[in-house]
């Protein structure tokens, strides 16, 4: 099998440009490497995630989801290939209802704390939120895809609700927004 990468540095993005999976050179500033770049941080800090004390079940999941942010960084990179698809959206929100039906009713928003682990995935959320902005304004300017959207914007609420889920399984207290403070 051919190594994927012969060399580390290449000197073509010497300039501030970079190049697309189509082999278009692109400002490393524009909104498609800056909506592949949140991306790329937000499989960064779920790798994080995944080093600290959560279930073996939600390591299982966030593997996946490794793998989905790869594909989605590959579609986002090539203008022809679509490598998220309803299923992966499915799936997500399979895992939602799955960890939310033991769960407790929200009372008010909580706020992101209780643990490291708690804390890394809620920073983990925060960057998939600021992921789909980025998206959603490099797909304002060309064709949407609509699972791929979906897909990020259920991926916030999964992890959402794992912060609940390990904070539950952890036997933390939620703590909850206190509005008149």
């Amino acid at each position: 099998m051919k190594n994927r990468l012969d060399k580390i540095y290449t000197r073509t993005g010497d300039a501030g440009t970079t190049g697309t999976a189509s082999g278009e050179r692109v400002r490393k500033d524009c909104l498609l490497i800056e909506a592949i770049g949140d991306i790329d941080e937000l499989n960064c800090i779920i790798g994080m995630l995944l080093s600290l004390s959560i279930s073996k079940e939600i390591k299982d999941d966030l593997n996946q989801v490794q793998h989905y942010l790869f594909n989605i960084g590959g579609e986002l990179s090539s203008s022809d290939k679509f490598l998220i698809k309803s299923d992966q959206v499915a799936w997500v929100e399979k895992k939602i209802d799955l960890y939310n039906e033991s769960l407790p009713p929200l009372k008010e928003f909580i706020l992101p704390s209780g643990s490291i682990e708690i804390a890394t995935c809620h920073l983990a959320r925060a960057i998939c939120r600021r992921a789909e902005r980025r998206v959603v304004a490099y797909y304002s300017d060309n064709n949407k895809h609509n699972d791929l959207l979906a897909y990020i914007n259920r991926l916030s609420d999964l992890l959402f609700v794992y912060c609940r889920k390990i904070a539950a399984a952890d036997l933390v207290e939620e703590k909850y927004w206190n509005p008149s403070i």
